[in-house]
């Protein structure tokens, strides 16, 4: 007998970004039922559901009418989600969604709160916190093993070449509502936050640089305090040449740990280091896609696992609101000049 899958999923929004989900869906095969993929471009979804043997929906009303459906994975541009989010929500169906919620702070508390509002969870793809190295992290941090968290350092050195931006709507505000910060180093803010708890303050610099043209900004640089007391700072862009692992340090006063790409480093003050994981390929160069799905397939895994157990998943709208908060603050800082107080989500 076939063990029943534990959630039937549809995709919505077959793009650059679907790619891992994809693959992590063909791996989870039996304990992840793929209902059907839609896309805006019928042909995609076609060309998609021939090569996964996937079913292919004809409209998003056929998802949401779908009684075999029990939650979706949305993976279109930001610009699209509240639609497609209050269409699901209003249906019942349970939503994991691509990062960022959407493409301003204000616009994705509507969509938290409409989740809510209907009682469907709502996950959000953070995968980095599903990183081997990530993990031990947030154990040793729990366990106060670092001791207090005195010093935070963020630093994503990536590349996108200018047809990246060339794309239509990429990098702007209409479509994505930002540059490097809301596409690229929010996953390593949100991270960050997981393990140091909330901003109180920022004081940040964003620009874009001449090596690209577009609208909004390719270069962010901040410095913060945390709620702990904690100081930090953070330098993100898709200027860097041909692109480095991203690195995150946390320094506290018993250990220091470093977590570049999936490789997590701890120091200790008696001088004992403790190494978990590889540097694996993250997305910062030229292929923004260059990593595995394995942790796409875990945070899918956990998603499922609480709609049927009826629990929040490990990344929900709700908790990735503090990195949209933060996100909001480093830009209105930016704008003033001014040390700026960071949204309580």
């Amino acid at each position: 007998m076939k063990d029943t899958p534990i959630a039937n999923l549809a995709v919505i929004g077959l793009g650059m970004a679907t790619k891992p989900h994809l693959e992590a869906l063909a791996e989870l095969k039996g304990r992840v039922n793929v209902s059907g993929v839609f896309n805006r471009t019928h042909a995609k979804a076609v060309e998609v559901g021939k090569t996964f043997g996937f079913p292919v929906f004809e409209s998003l009303d056929n998802i949401a009418n779908d009684p075999n459906t029990d939650g979706v994975i949305i993976a279109t541009p930001p610009n699209q989600r509240i639609e497609i989010v209050t269409k699901m929500a209003k249906a019942g169906k349970h939503v994991l969604m691509e990062k960022p919620i959407e493409r301003t702070l204000d616009r994705a508390q509507d969509i938290v709160s409409a989740c809510e509002n209907h009682d469907i969870t709502l996950g959000i793809v953070f995968q980095h916190r599903f990183r081997d190295g990530a993990r031990r992290l947030r154990t040793l941090i729990d366990q106060g093993a670092l001791g207090d968290i005195a010093l935070v350092r963020a630093e994503i050195p990536w590349w996108r070449d200018q047809s990246y931006y060339d794309v239509p709507g990429r990098g702007t505000l209409a479509r994505d509502g930002g540059g490097v910060l809301i596409s690229q180093a929010i996953h390593v803010l949100d991270l960050m936050l997981s393990l140091t708890g909330p901003a109180e303050t920022v004081q940040a610099f964003t620009a874009t640089s001449q090596l690209h043209n577009m609208e909004t900004e390719d270069f962010a640089t901040a410095g913060i305090r945390f709620a702990n007391n904690a100081i930090g700072s953070v330098v993100a862009t898709t200027a860097t040449y041909p692109g480095e692992e991203e690195r995150l340090v946390i320094d506290g006063t018993k250990a220091t740990a470093s977590l570049k790409g999936g490789q997590l480093t701890v120091t200790w003050r008696d001088g004992k280091t403790e190494n978990i994981g590889d540097v694996s390929g993250t997305g910062g160069g030229a292929d923004p896609m260059a990593f595995p799905c394995d942790w796409h397939r875990d945070l899918i895994a956990d998603f499922a696992s609480a709609i049927r157990d009826k629990h929040a998943p490990c990344i929900s709208g709700r908790e990735a609101l503090r990195v949209h908060a933060l996100i909001d603050a480093m830009i209105r800082s930016s704008a003033d000049g001014t040390t700026t107080k960071v949204a309580q989500v």
